[in-house]
């Protein structure tokens, strides 16, 4: 009885389809591709080394240095205050931070609606200065221009669709977006980005529905808050998701962890111990 290799007996192979190769460095084209193949991506808010290194480990595509720092970092009330120089630093640092995620820098309020060079001098800042791989900025049909801008002059683009916060006073507050006929603003919207080039669009406080449908009519993967689970990826502010934050918080977070009572009691033990002098013991002292 002759004895025969593997290669023998299937040399074509054994008819099993190798998978798609890890991903070293998450660049926006693997978001379009895991769209395509139907897989799911998360995106989280960075502002600083640790927490980019941390969530750059735990496998997180994309992090967003958001401008919600204004609220989440900088101590102000809304995401309007914060400046493209307050944010230039957070993002060097997160961009410094990582091996693998999708660096996105988030163009803040008044730096990029004045017009599409305006857009694109504050965008290639971000990259030169900010070592940002790509920028997201707020708006739909009216941000044509300034998508066609960026993407031309080499700029990646993030679209965000929906609820937009740096327009909350112009939409009368924190309100969820395309119910009933403006659904079709939604998906007009949703069209208009893709066609100016963004590489993707994060829908915010959708309907559900409507964000299913936008999803799957749209090339580009779409980025879900407060907008269902039929988006391609989902990003929540990780202060909120993880409990680093109280108190009320939107319906569309859930909180993994609560972080805020693991650093409080940390302090108090802390401060205990320097006030009834346990600390420092023996063991720490040189």
């Amino acid at each position: 009885m002759s004895s025969t290799t593997p290669e023998e007996t299937a040399p074509y192979g054994d008819g099993t389809a190798p998978g798609p190769a890890p991903i070293k460095r998450v660049r926006t084209h693997h978001l379009r591709e895991l769209k395509q193949r139907g897989e799911r991506f998360s995106m989280l808010t960075s502002y600083d080394q640790l927490t980019a290194q941390i969530f750059d480990e735990a496998g997180i595509e994309v992090l967003l240095v958001g401008d919600s720092a204004s609220n989440n970092v900088l101590g102000n009330a809304t995401s309007l205050p914060v400046t493209v120089d307050e944010l230039i630093p957070l993002t060097r640092a997160v961009s410094r931070s990582v091996t693998r995620a999708l660096v996105v820098g988030d163009l803040p309020f008044g730096s990029y609606q004045a017009s599409p060079e305006q857009g694109y001098l504050t965008a290639a800042r971000f990259m030169k200065e900010g070592g940002a791989h790509c920028v997201k900025l707020e708006g739909g049909v009216e941000m044509v221009p300034q998508i066609e801008r960026m993407t031309r002059g080499g700029i990646p683009v993030m679209a965000h669709i929906g609820f937009t916060p740096q327009s909350e006073h112009a939409l009368g507050g924190y309100r969820v977006q395309g119910r009933g006929e403006a659904a079709e603003r939604v998906l007009r919207d949703a069209l208009a980005v893709q066609e100016a080039g963004a590489f993707a669009v994060v829908m915010e406080m959708v309907p559900g529905d409507v964000a299913a449908e936008v999803t799957a009519k749209l090339e580009i993967p779409t980025i879900g808050i407060g907008a269902g689970n039929q988006c391609d990826g989902q990003v929540l502010v990780w202060q909120d998701a993880f409990g680093l934050r109280t108190g009320r918080m939107p319906r569309f977070v859930k909180q993994y962890a609560d972080l805020r009572s693991v650093l409080l009691d940390a302090a108090r033990a802390y401060d205990t111990e320097v006030k009834d002098g346990s600390f420092p013991a023996a063991e720490h002292t040189f």
